[in-house]
């Protein structure tokens, strides 16, 4: 579905179902140079079961309308707008890499009415080498193809990949192809060293910890370069995250999609009780 929001084309991905404020509201927010696309395996088993589901193209991203915006906190605002223009009261927030700090100021900026965080593949700070902003600056396409082979724990499928002859490596790196390519032709900039920059400028992690209403939930991989485990512990004892780790990379979503799907359901509020 597509919201109008200040003049601007903001989509949401809705799960197959039409958004209805009126049910227990799930935000899934992706990470840098990504879309709402790669919630597919999660956001239709949560609105068929329950929820309103708003998996979100963040600006400048996907579907919705640019420019990218600049830091982690102007995010968490348009996703508190968009949330005031949907009719939903109260959600939970669950986000991946960037998308993960973008759901835990919003849910900050949310206060009471944030049911719920969850943030997967995340770790703060999450700073971002010199060497690696320096290549997606310089040669963006050499970045994509550093960054699939961090984020993915093998090269060939599993076992449990989604459908007969997917190339997980191959479709994330097509998706981010096309974004950056997208974004380029649109607005004339370099949307992923955007990104990775507003990863490595969020200081507010802190204050914003220390503002949360909600639980929190950390979910990992167990083979994550980009974010990894043992760098996030510091992030649960900030939180007082529960933590789940999964037998994945940093692109959880695709690579355990069962694992990262029980980890969201059984921690949001039941339909019932929100």
């Amino acid at each position: 579905m597509t919201f109008d929001l200040d003049g601007r084309a903001a989509y949401a991905y809705t799960g197959g179902r039409p958004f209805d404020p009126a049910l227990p509201c799930v935000v899934l927010i992706h990470g840098a140079l990504n879309d709402h696309s790669v919630w597919s395996l999660q956001s239709r088993y949560l609105a068929h079961h329950g929820h309103g589901v708003l998996a979100v193209d963040l600006p400048g991203h996907g579907r919705s309308d640019g420019p990218a915006l600049p830091d982690v906190a102007s995010l968490a605002a348009w996703i508190e707008s968009l949330l005031t223009v949907v009719g939903a009261a109260r959600a939970a927030l669950v986000g991946h890499s960037m998308g993960s700090l973008v759901a835990l100021e919003a849910a900050a900026l949310l206060g009471e009415r944030a049911t719920a965080l969850v943030m997967v593949g995340t770790t703060y700070p999450m700073k971002v080498s010199s060497a690696l902003l320096d290549t997606a600056r310089a040669t963006p396409e050499r970045a994509i193809d550093q960054v699939n082979a961090y984020s993915h724990s093998t090269l060939a499928p599993k076992p449990s990949a989604p459908g007969p002859g997917s190339w997980l490596h191959g479709a994330s790196r097509a998706l981010m192809r096309r974004l950056q390519a997208d974004h380029t032709a649109r607005y004339g900039a370099n949307l992923f060293h955007h990104d990775f920059g507003v990863c490595d400028r969020y200081t507010g992690g802190e204050v914003a910890a220390a503002r949360l209403r909600c639980p929190v939930r950390l979910v990992l991989g167990e083979q994550d370069q980009m974010t990894s485990p043992k760098a996030a512990a510091s992030l649960a004892g900030l939180l007082r995250a529960d933590v789940v780790r999964l037998p994945a990379g940093h692109a959880l979503m695709a690579e355990a999609p069962d694992g990262v799907l029980n980890a969201i359901k059984s921690f949001l509020p039941l339909p019932q009780e929100a």
